[in-house]
């Protein structure tokens, strides 16, 4: 159901407030470019700053102007079980095709109690879930026990968004989960291993600034010619790397500015304009990856 390349999209505040229009335009380049589905309010959506009717409206306006070209998976995570659920209602409601749930955050539950967070989830909600597992910056690990255990028991569990960094999960959640769980990258440095053990495609910081290639990137790899995968993830792996030089989604705002004058960049605090050398390896690796 989910594959390729598909953008943990920016969201665009000016002057403090959504840009319903720059957004929709934003959500128009990304399927033109090629992007596989679109990820509204995730952590690069700077989804932990926006009011609860601002997340809805997000994942409404992304929906809406998607019109069905390709999914959307709504980011509904929270650390607040019930609060999660409620995001799930409203992106059902709106017509997201999958949520996006990131394992509880700042909480540090055991195992026990991420099984009984999903399953919590799934009981209430039939929207599809793919989970979403980056113990960086939750703390919290979505075991392979658990997930097992979740794949088995629920159907509407299709897949997971894998940031741990850990290749060898991949194998570890295939041979678990089987072949049919949808397992997407959640790190654009290490797709290329991430496909090559069985993944499927990347939720995508990187395809925020550079769409077509990370689209031409997953159809290579989805192909099986290594060696054109090999020469994209060459050229954007700088890119890659330059969009966490600092806290993101800074670094990826800043390149839009560069691409997209259109575009608004605020961001809201606590994240800030990225560093001086932050700004310089960007420039860097869009003119490496022929951006600019």
């Amino acid at each position: 159901m989910f594959s390729g390349s598909i953008p943990a999209l920016v969201t665009s505040f000016r002057d403090g407030a959504l840009d319903e229009d720059a957004f929709r335009a934003f959500v128009d380049w990304q399927i033109d470019e090629g992007s596989a589905g679109l990820v509204p309010c995730g952590t690069t959506g700077e989804s932990a700053t926006m009011t609860v009717e601002e997340h809805n409206r997000v994942v409404a306006i992304c929906v809406d102007q998607a019109a069905g070209r390709v999914p959307v998976i709504a980011g509904c995570g929270s650390n607040d079980t019930k609060i999660a659920l409620e995001h799930m209602y409203a992106a059902q409601a709106a017509g997201a095709n999958a949520a996006l749930v990131v394992a509880p955050y700042y909480n540090k539950p055991n195992q026990e109690g991420v099984y009984q967070h999903f399953a919590y989830l799934a009981q209430h909600c039939d929207l599809p879930i793919i989970l979403y597992n980056v113990p960086s910056r939750t703390i919290t690990d979505i075991g392979v026990p658990v997930l097992f255990r979740l794949a088995e028991e629920f159907q509407s569990i299709v897949g997971i968004k894998d940031a741990t960094g850990n290749l060898g999960r991949v194998t570890a959640q295939r041979l678990a989960c089987g072949t049919d769980f949808c397992q997407l990258s959640g790190n654009d440095e290490t797709a290329l291993g991430f496909n090559a053990m069985g993944g499927v495609g990347c939720i995508s910081v990187t395809a925020n600034v550079a769409p077509k290639l990370c689209a031409d990137f997953q159809a290579a790899c989805t192909s099986g010619d290594w060696t054109a995968a090999l020469a994209l993830q060459d050229r954007l792996y700088p890119l890659h790397d330059a969009l966490f030089s600092d806290s993101s989604p800074g670094p990826v705002k800043y390149a839009l500015s560069r691409l997209r004058p259109d575009m608004p960049t605020n961001l809201r605090l606590p994240i800030t304009w990225p560093s001086d050398a932050s700004r310089t390896a960007v420039d860097r690796a869009l003119e490496i990856a022929g951006l600019v």
